[in-house]
């Protein structure tokens, strides 16, 4: 990593207010600044993402050079997504658990980002992902669900996806089942950023 370190931060909650995966995202963001020099690439998941398509996968099958303006067009934004991904150093992902795994918006922009040639490639070995080298640290609340527990099908999902693209280097920090004793979960999950 050079000295200047490219964050990637992804919100991913509905809430725009009181929103606590929003909060520790931040935390996390200023716990960077403070070890040295960031340079910050926002992308809140409230300015909703398209879902896949039939169109959008016709055009993401095509080879670039062969698309046409309206393939093109339909993958514009698909392209801007992959090269915030690309440019970052680290990936901070704030989410919250939404009826046992991650938010819709979270799934678009892994269906969006997730693609073949680019950020990933098949081999005889099987898939390979091709961001290596970057660091992913997730945050998420949730009222009920434990990280880790049966029920929870969003961090072995996040897990295993951003392996899939080459992040192998993932950190997960929870502030989870805030439905009893939040306070001291949150403050939980605060020093667990501070000792990032």
């Amino acid at each position: 990593m050079s000295d200047l370190n490219t964050i990637l931060r992804i919100n991913a909650s509905a809430r725009m207010e009181g929103s606590v995966s929003r909060q520790l995202s931040q935390k996390t963001v200023e716990h960077f600044s403070e070890q040295g020099s960031v340079k910050l690439i926002d992308r809140d998941l409230t300015e909703a993402l398209p879902f896949v398509d039939q169109d959008w996968i016709t055009a993401n099958f095509a080879p670039a050079s062969e698309r046409n303006a309206k393939q093109t067009a339909k993958m514009s934004l698909s392209d801007s997504l992959v090269a915030e991904l690309k440019a970052a150093d680290t990936v901070v992902i704030g989410t919250p658990i939404y009826n046992f795994s991650i938010p819709a918006s979270l799934k678009a922009w892994i269906d969006m980002v997730a693609r073949v040639g680019v950020t990933f490639r098949y081999t005889n070995n099987g898939p390979e992902g091709l961001l290596s080298g970057k660091q992913a640290i997730v945050v998420l609340a949730s009222g009920g669900t434990q990280m880790g527990s049966e029920i929870d099908f969003a961090t072995p999902y996040l897990r295993h996806a951003l392996k899939f693209i080459g992040i192998t280097d993932v950190t997960f920090i929870a502030a989870d089942g805030l439905g009893a004793a939040a306070e001291s979960k949150i403050e939980s999950a605060l020093q667990a950023i501070k000792a990032l």
